[in-house]
C-alpha cells in the first residue's frame, strides 16, 4: 500500500459513512401541493405529504412524548434586479401525542381542531393531508404576477425536551424533514376568474 492509498482510505471511509442512504421509513415527502384563490379572497393551500416515523420516533410517541410537526409555506415574488422578495411566510403546526389511558393517538392542529385515532397510521394519515388552509389574503398578491411557492413539512425539534434537542442535532432519526417543493402560482385577475 503506497502513501497515497494510505491517506485516501480514511477519507473515503468517512465519506461513505456520511453519504449513507436515507432509509425509506424516516422520510417526509411532499407528494402534491397547489394554491387556489377562494371566493372569499383567501389564498388556500392543498397538499399531500408522505409521512412515516422512524422506529425511534414511534417508540417516543408510544411512551408519551408529544411530537410537533410544522408545515411551512413561502410565497416569493421574482425580481430580476435583486433577490426574490418573500411576500408570505407562514406555518401550520400539528401536535401528535399518545394517551395511554384511552389508547388513542391525538392530532391537534394549531387552530384548535383536534381528533383522536385508534392507530398511529391513522393519525399520520390525517396529518399528511391539508385541504383549504388559508395561507394569506389574496390582496397581498398582485393579479397576473408570477410567484414561486415553496412548501415543506418537518419535525419541530425546538419543541422537543432539551435532551432530545441535543440528540436531534446529530441523529437524523430525530430530525425528519421533507425537501422544499417548489411550484409556480399566478393570481388570476378578477375578469379571468369568472
Amino acid at each position: 500500500m503506497n502513501r497515497r492509498s494510505f491517506l485516501l482510505a480514511p477519507g473515503c471511509a468517512v465519506l461513505l459513512i456520511w453519504m449513507r442512504p436515507v432509509r425509506s421509513d424516516d422520510k417526509i415527502g411532499v407528494d402534491r401541493a397547489r394554491l387556489e384563490v377562494s371566493p372569499e379572497g383567501q389564498v388556500l393551500l392543498s397538499a399531500d405529504f408522505s409521512l412515516s416515523l422512524t422506529g425511534t420516533l414511534r417508540d417516543a410517541v408510544n411512551r408519551g412524548l408529544a411530537l410537533y410537526f410544522v408545515t411551512e409555506v413561502e410565497i416569493q415574488r421574482r425580481r430580476w434586479y435583486w433577490l426574490d422578495e418573500t411576500v408570505v411566510r407562514t406555518e401550520l403546526e400539528w401536535r401528535l401525542s399518545y394517551h395511554a389511558l384511552t389508547r388513542q393517538f391525538r392530532v391537534a392542529a394549531q387552530g384548535g381542531q383536534s381528533d383522536s385515532f385508534g392507530s398511529l397510521e391513522e393519525a399520520l394519515a390525517a396529518m399528511s393531508r391539508i385541504e383549504g388552509w388559508a395561507v394569506a389574503p389574496a390582496s397581498r398578491l398582485s393579479p397576473d404576477e408570477a410567484y414561486e411557492v415553496w412548501v415543506r413539512m418537518k419535525l419541530d425539534t425546538s419543541r422537543l425536551p432539551k435532551p432530545f434537542q441535543m440528540t436531534a442535532m446529530t441523529d437524523r432519526d430525530w430530525n425528519p424533514q421533507s425537501e422544499w417543493k417548489r411550484f409556480d402560482f399566478t393570481v388570476p385577475t378578477p375578469s379571468s376568474a369568472r
